[in-house]
């Protein structure tokens, strides 16, 4: 499991939970269930992150919790 801060929640239009990764650019996925799209993210997590190796990209360190203003 990494230690990127994922959002949850549900959306009315794709009818399916999307996990937003917000320290990772474009970075998400979804599910049925919450469980599900956690678990899709957690994947998707670790592809960005090997595409970026690939690509010479930086990858950004995980901060945690994001704090909003």
């Amino acid at each position: 499991m990494t230690k990127y801060e994922v959002i949850i929640y549900w959306s009315d239009e794709d009818q399916a939970f999307i996990a937003e990764v917000p320290e990772l650019a474009g970075c998400m996925a979804d599910g049925p269930t919450r469980h599900e799209a956690l678990e899709n993210a957690e994947a998707i997590i670790a592809e960005w992150i090997e595409t970026a190796k690939e690509m010479g990209r930086p990858i950004p360190e995980p901060k945690g919790r994001l704090l909003f203003a």
